[in-house]
């Protein structure tokens, strides 16, 4: 007797060549994790020194920033790193996740892992999606006020 699709689904196993798959994929998002959090070092360790560098060419030119553009950068910066965080965060735990339930054999383990990566996934979607929707705005906006002027 052949169950429905959902029930077997359920019954899912996972082979050795899968779990071999599962493994690497645990060690790639391992090393992109950590280079993502280094990455995001480098954006606080820029967000931090940008206000002295800005101030410094501020003061050599004052005309050429009407603005405070060093706390701007600072600010930007930090935001993109706090932004950048999540995706990175979600693709460790993945990996960490992935690796003891791999060792573990335990489904639960497993299931959260998966959770971490589709987090990851959606973060890494809507975050697209945004930035896409923006792109567009500004393209509509720009054409706007070329057609203007």
């Amino acid at each position: 007797m052949i169950g429905n699709p959902i029930t077997q689904l359920e019954q899912i196993t996972i082979n050795n060549k899968s779990k071999s798959f599962l493994k690497e994929i645990a060690k790639w998002a391992f090393f992109l994790s950590i280079l993502g959090f280094i990455g995001i070092a480098f954006l606080v360790i820029l967000a931090l020194f940008s206000n002295l560098i800005f101030a410094t060419i501020q003061q050599a030119q004052p005309q050429a920033f009407p603005i405070d553009l060093g706390m701007t950068m600072t600010i930007t910066y930090l935001f993109l790193g706090v932004i950048y965080f999540f995706p990175v965060y979600y693709l460790m735990k993945f990996s960490t996740k992935m690796k003891k339930a791999l060792a573990s054999k335990n489904d639960e383990t497993l299931a959260d892992a998966f959770e971490l990566l589709k987090s990851h996934y959606k973060f890494i979607g809507v975050f697209t999606i945004i930035l896409l929707s923006l792109y567009v705005m500004l393209i509509v906006v720009t054409l706007i006020s070329g057609s203007i002027f």
